[in-house]
């Protein structure tokens, strides 16, 4: 793996990154080469001056998915850094930690499997979905319990030519139901209601075009229609279906992942627009204990 510093010009900044940002010391170790990259030489634990929160940024567009390892912080340094980058959002149905309601807990006590084994963008649902996430282990087991990320940019990038124009000005639903329904209450119903995105949506930092749907959330086209002679209803509902379960199979392409094996105090921190993720389900009855804080984003376009 090659080491990349962030005074290196090899890494192209987004319109609003200082000049400045360039001058932070820490190291970029690339993961895979789809995306990801291992930051060294930080410490978490000590305050971040505004030029490394600059280029770490930079970094996020860039690679898509940080790893920091060995950081023990507490919740409070968890929510503080997470919130230099933005807004935090409070998840409706997830637990909480007890003083701070914007990090969610995630993983249980070993009396039944979790259930994030399927590709998905974390609250795509929501009308202005997140920018990113910050995902703390607390507790994994020695093996299984990886995670594996999806660079959508380069899903997209590499979809051939005609199913690009296919799906060119479609918009999908996405909709909280049919992953947290059994958990919410008709009034938490009404606060929460399909949302529509573009199956394409833009990079507002990049302005890289990204496949935007997911298994998780995203239950049907809100504008398809069929560019082909049909007989009937029936095969325009076929196109229509066999065309999202094509895009929703896009992310299990490998070359378009990386993959992260766990240690207690390693840090996650991916970019919700341009990836996708999978919770790999293979450690049960051991135990998987996370703590995540996700940050507000933009409306997609």
């Amino acid at each position: 793996m090659n080491t990349i510093h962030a005074a290196d010009g090899t890494i192209t900044a987004p319109a609003v990154v200082a000049r400045s940002a360039l001058q932070s010391s820490f190291t970029l170790t690339r993961i895979s080469p789809a995306l990801g990259a291992e930051v060294g030489n930080i410490d978490l634990n000590a305050p971040l001056d505004d030029d490394t929160i600059t280029a770490l940024r930079r970094a996020l567009v860039e690679h898509k998915v940080l790893v920091f390892r060995d950081q023990d912080i507490t919740p409070a340094q968890h929510v503080g850094l997470a919130r230099r980058f933005g807004e935090l959002e409070v998840h409706p149905t997830f637990p909480h930690d007890d003083a701070f309601p914007e990090l969610v807990l995630l993983g249980g006590d070993g009396s039944k499997p979790a259930m994030e084994n399927g590709y998905h963008s974390d609250v795509s649902w929501r009308e202005i979905p997140s920018m990113a996430s910050m995902l703390r282990c607390v507790q994994c087991p020695e093996i299984g319990g990886d995670t594996v990320w999806v660079n959508m940019a380069l899903a997209y990038e590499k979809l051939p030519e005609h199913r690009k124009q296919q799906i060119e000005g479609l918009l999908a639903v996405h909709d909280i139901l049919p992953a947290f329904g059994d958990k919410m209450t008709p009034e938490q119903r009404k606060q929460f209601p399909p949302a529509l995105h573009p199956v394409v949506r833009t990079h507002p930092e990049s302005g890289e075009k990204i496949l935007y749907v997911n298994g998780a959330f995203v239950t049907h086209f809100m504008n398809f229609r069929s560019r082909n002679a049909v007989r009937g209803a029936f095969e325009g509902q076929s196109e229509k279906h066999d065309l999202m379960e094509y895009l929703l199979r896009q992310p299990a392409i490998l070359e378009y992942q990386m993959r992260l094996h766990w240690r207690p105090n390693t840090i996650a921190f991916w970019d919700n627009r341009s990836t996708q993720h999978y919770a790999i389900q293979d450690y049960f009855p051991a135990v998987r204990r996370m703590m995540r804080a996700t940050i507000i984003g933009d409306r997609p376009f």
